[in-house]
């Protein structure tokens, strides 16, 4: 991944109509995800962190008692690549 810089605001913003709620935010893709009670945010937090295992990329989580706001980007290229939208979408097939 170090090998490809970070997309710029145009390649992002091209790709942003893809995605369902997701904004760019200071070089992340960030969505606010809400839920009835605690127990279902938790839920969707160990789901969201499974699945971040697995694709060893991990969000920046917000967590609180209703809702989630989760922040993909990655580090290594300094802002946004393809990997943060893949993983918006699996975030999203979550729930």
């Amino acid at each position: 991944m170090r090998d490809q810089p970070a997309m710029t605001a145009d390649e992002a913003s091209r790709l942003l109509p893809a995605l369902d709620g997701w904004e760019v935010d200071q070089g992340a893709l960030c969505k606010r995800y809400r839920f009835n009670d605690f127990a279902q945010t938790l839920g969707f937090v160990n789901a969201l962190g499974w699945m971040a295992n697995q694709q060893d990329h991990h969000p920046e989580l917000q967590l609180s008692y209703a809702s989630c706001t989760v922040r993909w980007s990655t580090h290594d290229v300094g802002g946004i690549s393809m990997n943060d939208f893949i993983c918006a979408a699996r975030t999203d097939a979550l729930r």
